[in-house]
């Protein structure tokens, strides 16, 4: 665990946190500047500071928990038509606590939440750019650091 994480703080109880969820992998708490009320992250209870260096395993473990907290999510009574799962891997993405974190988010019409696409969006590569990165990507190397 790092000491100048918040997450990690919050798992060695140095921080408070309102739980909905733990077991030997991972946690959920509510986040304190929801996107909507009912609004949990989803942490691995290892530090990890970002997908490249978390255990396959236990990131999916994130999302199992995730799926369950959608399904409590939609049954509890907090307002609640949909669910948003939003993971930001790096800064970039909008990464701000370098722990690895799955929110699991409410949503209903209206709530003015969204995601805004680039310039680029609606223009669709040839097959041949396609099949070219899918290349790419098929031989980088995908284990975990």
């Amino acid at each position: 665990m790092s000491s100048l994480c918040i997450f990690c703080d919050i798992l060695a109880g140095r921080a408070p946190a309102s739980f909905v969820y733990q077991d030997d992998i991972c946690c959920a708490f509510m986040d304190i500047q929801p996107v909507n009320p009912g609004h949990v992250l989803v942490v691995p209870n290892v530090h990890a500071a970002d997908l490249a260096r978390l255990p396959p395993e236990i990131g999916a473990q994130l999302f199992r928990v995730g799926q369950r907290l959608a399904v409590a999510l939609r049954q509890s009574g907090v307002r609640c038509q949909a669910i948003n799962l939003f993971l930001a891997d790096g800064e970039a993405a909008g990464q701000e606590v370098f722990h690895v974190h799955l929110h699991v988010i409410p949503r209903f019409v209206g709530d003015g939440f969204g995601l805004r696409f680039g310039p680029h969006y609606g223009r669709y590569p040839s097959r041949a750019d396609l099949d070219a990165l899918a290349g790419q990507i098929r031989r980088a190397p995908a284990e975990p650091r």
